[in-house]
């Protein structure tokens, strides 16, 4: 079968699965869970997975709710769609847990597509992957995946997330969290204060050290943080105070030079008051996207088949920071963002935005993301030039 009958196939077996697709996102959205907490919604995924015949490694490297299912053969290409499954906390809603990042929506699409292209494995060689990566929103479990070695042997992966644009050159920021405490010496503040030595005061120097940093870096540099302890009592000197800091740049080259300096703020509060700093590193390192103009191709030209124009492809649109950057530098990574169709839709992450994430409108999206997405996985199957050429990129 030719490649345009077997993309035409491809949607017809989509249009046939679209309620069950429905129903993995309307479950993960009714069953919200926080990072490293997704045990119904890997449970769901990983039992319904399993109907369809993939072998199953759940947990997967060591991540309670970390899965891998795969099936096929090693004579192609190995491709992997990565799922999604944790919420946010700090909503309205019951027990204030929430999908306002529709990560519900990338399960399904990433499953979605798994289930169409094993009903037409008979076409082609080669394995399909779905893998379950926890905890985006915190700790980023595919930076830990990536480390144990979980994405060594796939050619190509493939993720696709709601936002308020149709990009397929998402900008995402390498991006380091660092914890700084400062330790002192407690005294009374209004007896002896001399003989204190205030940690919070350190705290307080560091920020002022990165707020004075700020004219002397690049202008996609970030840096934002908080007091995460500041002591206990305002009548004593307090003997220990913290801050976490987010430190962020287009490349990770940049960001190890400001890093540094970051680090040197910390150090120079700690020599103006005397109090003894060390930090650490309280989240993952997020890695900035490797993007591959290969699948970028691929991907806008399917995009487009299925109805989905207006596309960014230079670079614009918001940038924040993602794990699967991580996985980017480790294999050709397409990770494309998609705009609901409508008029003043909120942002991911706002509240109103629930309203919106398990909705008609979503879903829409959603069955043009699994066509999409099946359709470039067909030409990268079909063609082992195509995914020579896109390895080649991704070397350069």
């Amino acid at each position: 079968m030719i490649l345009k009958d077997l993309k035409y196939l491809s949607c017809k077996i989509e249009e046939v699965f679209s309620k069950e697709i429905e129903k993995i996102s309307d479950f993960i959205f009714k069953n919200p869970e926080l990072g490293e907490e997704e045990y119904i919604s890997s449970r769901y995924l990983v039992d319904k997975i399993l109907e369809y015949g993939f072998k199953v490694e759940y947990p997967y490297c060591d991540i309670d709710t970390a899965f891998r299912a795969e099936i096929g053969d090693e004579e192609g290409a190995v491709i992997a769609f990565l799922a999604e499954y944790d919420a946010l906390p700090g909503y309205s809603v019951e027990g204030g847990i929430g999908h306002a990042c529709g990560h519900n929506w990338i399960a399904a699409g990433t499953f979605g597509a798994c289930i169409v292209l094993n009903k037409l494995k008979e076409y082609f060689k080669g394995k399909i992957v779905l893998i379950g990566t926890p905890a985006e929103e915190s700790t980023g479990s595919k930076c830990d995946l990536v480390k144990r070695g979980a994405f060594n042997d796939i050619d190509v992966a493939f993720q696709m997330h709601i936002e308020a644009v149709n990009n397929i050159q998402v900008k995402a920021l390498a991006m380091d969290s660092i914890e700084f405490t400062f330790r002192g010496v407690p005294a009374h503040a209004a007896s002896h204060p001399h003989m204190g030595v205030n940690a919070l005061d350190a705290v307080q120097l560091t920020f002022a050290g990165i707020n004075a940093l700020r004219q002397h870096v690049t202008s996609d540099v970030r840096i934002h943080g908080i007091v995460s302890e500041g002591g206990m009592a305002p009548n004593v000197v307090p003997d220990k105070a913290s801050c976490k800091i987010c430190v962020r740049a287009e490349k990770r080259s940049n960001l190890e030079i400001v890093k540094e300096k970051v680090i040197n703020c910390a150090k120079g509060a700690s020599l103006m008051t005397g109090a003894k700093m060390s930090y650490n590193y309280y989240e993952n390192s997020f890695d900035n996207i490797k993007h591959n103009k290969v699948l970028q191709r691929i991907m806008k030209e399917n995009l487009i088949e299925v109805g989905i124009t207006n596309i960014y492809d230079n670079g614009d649109g918001p940038a924040g920071s993602t794990d699967i950057g991580n996985v980017s530098q480790v294999c050709p990574t397409m990770y494309t963002e998609l705009a609901l169709d409508g008029d003043d839709i909120p942002r991911v992450h706002e509240e109103e935005f629930l309203d919106y994430a398990n909705s008609k409108l979503a879903y829409d999206k959603l069955h043009q993301s699994v066509k999409a997405m099946v359709c470039a996985a067909l030409e990268i199957y079909l063609n082992k030039d195509l995914l020579e050429e896109i390895k080649q990129e991704h070397n350069i």
